[in-house]
C-alpha cells in the first residue's frame, strides 16, 4: 500500500512538473510579446506556472504549496524565464506564433488532470473536483494576462478553453467512479483536455458570441 501511495505521489509530481514547465514557457513568451523587462518576464512565468495550482491549494486548504515543497521547480521556472529572455527574439516569436499554443494546451491538460485528481482523493464531490481541475489549468494564464495588462484570454478568446478542461475533468470522474486506476483516469483527463484544445486551435473552432453590436 505504501508503495502504491509513493508511486501515486511520484506520478503527480511528474505531471505537475511537466505542466509547470509548459505553462512557464507560455507565460514567458506572453511577457516577451509585451516587451517586458527581466522582472516582468520572471513574474509572468511564475504566475502562469504556479498561479492555478496555488489557487487550487488555497481553496482546498492544502499545504505546502507545490512550489514551496519542490523549490527545485521554482528555480527551474526562473532559469527558463531568464533563458528565454536571453535567447528568444521577437522576430522568431512572431514567426512561430501558431506553435506557441502547443505548450499551453499540454499544460492545460496536465494541470487539469492533477487538479481534478487531488480534489477527488480528498473526498470532494465530482462537480467540485471538476471545478478544481478547471481552476488549476486556467487561472495561471488569467493571472499572467492580468500582469500583461490584458483582458484574460480565458474570457475573450472564443475558442474553447475552460470547456475543454471541464470535459477532461468529467472524463476523470467517470473513470474514477468506475474504480479505474487513478493513473488511467488522469491520462484520460489529460489527453481529452489537450486533444480538444488542440483541435479547437487547429480548426479555429469558436463558441457563439452572445454580445450585441
Amino acid at each position: 500500500m505504501e508503495l502504491l501511495a509513493a508511486l501515486s505521489q511520484s506520478s503527480i509530481f511528474t505531471l505537475e512538473f511537466i505542466a509547470t514547465i509548459a505553462f512557464a514557457i507560455s507565460g514567458v513568451l506572453s511577457a516577451l510579446r509585451k516587451r517586458m523587462d527581466i522582472v516582468g518576464i520572471c513574474a509572468c512565468g511564475f504566475l502562469a506556472a504556479f498561479g492555478g495550482g496555488t489557487l487550487r491549494d488555497v481553496l482546498l486548504d492544502r499545504r505546502p504549496f507545490f512550489w514551496v515543497d519542490h523549490q527545485i521547480v521554482l528555480f527551474g521556472v526562473l532559469a527558463i524565464s531568464i533563458g528565454c529572455a536571453a535567447l528568444v527574439s521577437l522576430q522568431r516569436l512572431e514567426h512561430g506564433q501558431h506553435w506557441l499554443q502547443i505548450p499551453d494546451a499540454i499544460g492545460l491538460g496536465l494541470f487539469c488532470a492533477t487538479g481534478t485528481h487531488l480534489s477527488w482523493i480528498m473526498g470532494q464531490p465530482p462537480i467540485v473536483a471538476i471545478m478544481m481541475g478547471v481552476i488549476t489549468g486556467t487561472f495561471g494564464g488569467v493571472l499572467g494576462d492580468l500582469v500583461c495588462n490584458e483582458i484574460p484570454a480565458l474570457f475573450r478568446d472564443h475558442r474553447p478553453y475552460a470547456i475543454c478542461a471541464a470535459i477532461g475533468g468529467l472524463s476523470y470522474t467517470v473513470f474514477a467512479s468506475l474504480d479505474v486506476p487513478s493513473w488511467w483516469a488522469m491520462t484520460a483527463c489529460a489527453l481529452t483536455t489537450t486533444g480538444l484544445r488542440a483541435l479547437a486551435v487547429m480548426f479555429d473552432f469558436t463558441l457563439p458570441s452572445t454580445g450585441r453590436r
